[in-house]
């Protein structure tokens, strides 16, 4: 019993780690003179950072200020690149004992 309760323990762990949707994401509003791939928003993931902001400008958008992204269709949306995660699971053989 205590293994199974330790198999989804690490099951649960694991599950959270490896889910970048646990990010919080947020938007950059696209001031007038952005490009027109970012002409209304520019959705970033994690907190608001200098790098985000810099990876949103790079894309093409002038940043006017933050907001929650929008979910409707008439709006244009660029999407700041998301940071690599990689995760590593160490498969090592049991000591026999």
């Amino acid at each position: 019993m205590r293994t199974k309760i330790g198999a989804l323990w690490v099951a649960a762990l694991l599950s959270m780690l490896a889910t970048p949707c646990a990010w919080a994401d947020g938007c950059y509003i696209c001031a007038s003179g952005s490009s027109d791939a970012c002409r209304n928003y520019c959705r970033y993931a994690g907190s608001d950072t200098y790098a985000n902001r810099h990876l949103c400008e790079r894309r093409g958008c002038r940043i006017g200020g933050t907001a929650s992204c929008p979910t409707a269709v008439n709006y244009r949306v660029c999407m700041a690149p998301a940071p690599v995660r990689t995760l590593a699971v160490c498969d090592a053989a049991r000591p026999n004992g």
